[in-house]
């Protein structure tokens, strides 16, 4: 991966852009959360209220010119988590919404919209040994004819209840952000973490926990590539090239791990069972043939 030059510029009131944005990601029903204009050096990533991040074509020079008043906490926190993994998508690499997680010498991922319990999961896992490699901005790199996820930032942003289940009493998050109650914590809060790349073995599509017990169903190659599509992030929505790109390696992608359905009951008393599950389920998978998804 190419390294990317981050620069955080003093504070300065957003001015009306002269035009609509061409793609926009929305908050809730209608609140514009995230709007992507062209700019003369690439994109401007503007969140109203907040920030406005430029981005060069290829990802590698991001600047930041937040509002005034708004905290440094807030700016890492979009740059961290919604910025840098557009940055990478526009670098060439697969960026998808996902946490990771290390078991034995392999990396599984959980992918799911927002509020599906990737975090809460992930988090599960390293206050009970396994590592994390990262939170929601799951970044893919291939190598030697296989892929493997990158580790992010050592931190995972964990709702309140999510934060007195899991963390030891008297762990100190990082300090708020204006925009989310959602919190994040340091590997340092007892989150094991690891900082160097795994082999990618397996993905694990998250439902809505509206179930009685866990489910584990194998996707087809077809649905595995739907279900990472719209996980994914994606910068220029409109460039032709990049969008086939994005699919061509995506399909790719597909043809070197296995995929599945995941579902369980929320249930912080159940996730013990949980974590078990998927390790022995996870050690079971085989890498795929061809288009099949092969469970020993």
């Amino acid at each position: 991966m190419r390294p990317t030059t981050y620069l955080l510029q003093p504070p300065t009131q957003q001015l009306p852009h002269p035009a609509s944005p061409f793609h926009v990601w929305i908050l809730g029903e209608h609140e514009h959360w995230l709007e992507f204009y062209r700019h003369k050096t690439g994109f401007l990533l503007r969140f109203p209220g907040l920030a406005d991040f430029t981005m060069n074509m290829s990802g590698t020079e991001i600047t930041c010119r937040p509002v005034p008043g708004v905290s440094t906490e807030t700016i890492e926190h979009l740059y961290l988590n919604q910025i840098l993994p557009l940055a990478h998508n526009a670098a060439g690499a697969l960026s998808f919404h996902g946490s990771a997680v290390v078991i034995e010498d392999f990396a599984i991922a959980f992918l799911g919209p927002s509020g599906r319990g990737k975090s809460t999961l992930a988090a599960s896992f390293a206050v009970n040994g396994q590592s994390f490699l990262t939170d929601d901005g799951l970044i893919t790199e291939q190598r030697d004819g296989s892929y493997h996820i990158l580790p992010s930032h050592p931190s995972i942003r964990l709702w309140e209840d999510s934060q007195d289940e899991l963390l030891v009493p008297g762990s100190a998050p990082i300090l708020p952000v204006c925009y989310t109650s959602k919190a994040r914590f340091l590997a340092a809060s007892g989150l094991a973490y690891c900082d160097h790349s795994k082999p990618f073995r397996s993905a694990y599509f998250l439902g809505e926990g509206v179930v009685d017990d866990m489910i584990i169903e194998p996707l087809s190659a077809a649905d595995l590539l739907i279900c990472f599509l719209r996980n994914s992030f994606q910068l220029d929505v409109e460039n032709p090239d990049s969008l086939s790109r994005v699919f061509v390696e995506t399909a790719d992608l597909c043809h070197h791990i296995q995929g599945f359905h995941l579902d369980y009951p929320r249930d912080y008393d159940d996730l013990a069972r949980v974590r078990e599950g998927l390790i022995e389920h996870a050690a079971s998978v085989s890498r795929p043939v061809g288009n099949a998804a092969q469970v020993t």
